[in-house]
């Protein structure tokens, strides 16, 4: 999860400067683009959690890290049409994942979904705005275009998803016995 709210706090607070350094555009027209993108974001996050529960968090998890990558590697390279249509496209898929995150979290330790939701989220925009804000030391030393280069990648970090426990099984096996006692 951090490292998709690192890349969307990157996106969303660095994407208008992107814009109007590579694009010279207008601040109200790159501000245009930047709320496309962040209702992308919600519309994500309201699709995804719906998805997440049909075909399983974790695969809704992979799709949003699989789904981003290409978009990502690519919007560096584009022109500003193409960026707009990736930035929406990135937004949505990225943030369909936060709700399957956030009850795959809460499903590793049952019970205690206050702490878990709190922790989670508090750590991940912690991280996020951490990296933030190094991200932006980095573009002051360097340029806008560079550090958008370095959040191509970002995503590719979420590979490591591949190492998440299968709860969802476990959790619907205990539904199951659970309803199976109650008729019983």
């Amino acid at each position: 999860m951090a490292e998709k709210l690192v890349a969307r706090e990157s996106i969303t607070t660095y994407y208008t400067f992107y814009l109007i350094s590579r694009f010279h555009v207008s601040v109200q027209s790159a501000q245009v683009h930047l709320f496309f993108f962040l209702g992308a974001t919600a519309a994500g996050i309201l699709v995804g959690g719906p998805v997440g529960d049909r075909v399983g968090r974790k695969y809704v998890i992979w799709c949003s890290i699989l789904g981003v990558l290409p978009f990502t590697l690519l919007l560096p390279y584009v022109n500003l049409f193409w960026t707009g249509v990736l930035t929406v496209l990135i937004g949505l898929i990225l943030s369909s994942a936060f709700s399957a995150i956030l009850v795959f979290a809460q499903e590793l330790i049952p019970g205690k979904v206050g702490m878990i939701s709190g922790l989670f989220f508090g750590f991940a925009f912690g991280v996020a705005g951490v990296a933030a804000a190094a991200l932006g030391r980095v573009a002051d030393w360097t340029s806008i275009s560079f550090v958008y280069h370095i959040c191509s990648f970002l995503p590719a970090i979420g590979i490591l998803a591949y190492f998440l426990p299968n709860v969802e099984t476990q959790a619907s096996a205990d539904a199951k016995r659970k309803l199976a006692t109650e008729t019983a």
